[in-house]
């Protein structure tokens, strides 16, 4: 698939230095650019590299000053954000290469499900009866969809992703391979013979529209209710949502982060990886949990930023740091304090 540099300008609303009728294939990074490829400059530390790439098109901000003294072998698309026209190309290239509407032979569709227009369903997908699938999804093979579970539209559901039966998914969502989105919350009774008597998880799960979910992330259904993912929200891979979970709009949560049962955390929070949340909290909108902090009590003030296990503010766990750091340093001190008083009592 080839894109000339006058299509790319058009398509980004560019400004073309060089050849307009210069042709790539495929894209690579400005330091080890090759011939044929896109590539951009957003970032001023990779400016020298614009002198030495070999690839064919870069584009670049408008605000970048060229040294007239060194000669660039690329042809340059101008435009008011590098970064962003490059990810619009990339969106643009991969719907190209996306599957055409249709079911598979192999796929097993009931006829009591309602598939919309345009949808795309692979090989070995399994959709249950009462299911919805809304117009131009997308459900790669081996999906599963159970009863009563409905997939909004332009939705995308790679290769594995198992929904089960009562769930919502919103419009325009990312459901990535291996994900498992409404299996049964964590929810047992302790016994007098010491052992556990399982609680009926009878609630759902609700992810509303542009949510994208990595790979193997797992979603728990409510036990009563519902576990809610509002709209905007971004999951990592291998991410663990507990049942009853609340996640606020535009929220950020990087892999290997897992919350406990009914935790609510507002919108546009910022969770870095491996961050563990205990049960029954409330995180406030706009918080940042630095990554592997534990959160085990309630942040109620918007905007913190917190950091350590157990997790606190951030400029107070810096400063604990640097004494924990230095602590080595410290006993020895204390040890020839001990040592000089010691000394001193025995020989009065």
């Amino acid at each position: 698939m080839e894109f000339t540099a006058q299509e790319i300008a058009d398509l980004i609303e560019g400004t073309i230095e060089g050849r307009p009728d210069v042709a790539v294939h495929d894209v690579s990074k400005i330091e080890n650019g090759r011939p044929g490829t896109l590539s951009f400059l957003a970032n001023p530390k990779y400016t020298p590299y614009l002198y030495s790439t070999e690839a064919s098109i870069v584009i670049i901000n408008d605000d970048v000053h060229l040294n007239g003294d060194k000669k660039i072998n690329s042809t340059l698309i101008r435009t008011p954000d590098a970064y962003s026209a490059f990810a619009k190309l990339l969106e643009t290239y991969n719907k190209k290469r996306e599957p055409q509407a249709g079911i598979a032979d192999t796929a097993i569709v009931s006829s009591k499900a309602h598939i919309g227009k345009g949808v795309y369903i692979g090989d070995y997908v399994v959709i249950e009866e009462g299911a919805s699938i809304g117009d131009n999804a997308q459900l790669y093979p081996y999906t599963f969809i159970g009863r009563d579970t409905s997939i909004g539209r332009s939705s995308k559901l790679y290769i594995g992703v198992k929904i089960y039966h009562d769930c919502n998914i919103g419009q325009n969502c990312t459901i990535h391979a291996g994900t498992v989105i409404g299996s049964d919350g964590f929810g047992f009774a302790p016994q007098q013979m010491q052992d556990y008597k399982k609680i009926p998880q009878i609630g759902n799960v609700i992810i509303e529209d542009n949510v994208e979910i990595g790979t193997n992330c797992t979603i728990d259904r409510a036990t009563m209710g519902s576990t809610v993912i509002r709209k905007g929200v971004k999951l990592d891979n291998l991410i663990q949502v507990a049942h009853n979970v609340y996640i606020g709009e535009n929220t950020v949560i990087a892999a290997q982060t897992g919350i406990s049962g009914s935790s609510t955390i507002g919108r546009n929070c910022m969770l870095g990886g491996q961050v563990g949340v205990a049960g029954h909290l409330e995180i406030a909108d706009e918080v940042k949990i630095g990554a592997q902090s534990g959160i085990s009590g309630h942040i109620r003030e918007k905007g913190a930023t917190v950091l350590g296990s157990p997790a606190y503010d951030i400029s107070a766990f810096k400063r604990a740091f640097t004494y924990f750091r230095n602590l080595p340093k410290i006993v020895k001190r204390i040890e020839s304090l001990e040592k000089k008083l010691k000394d001193r009592q025995e020989n009065k």
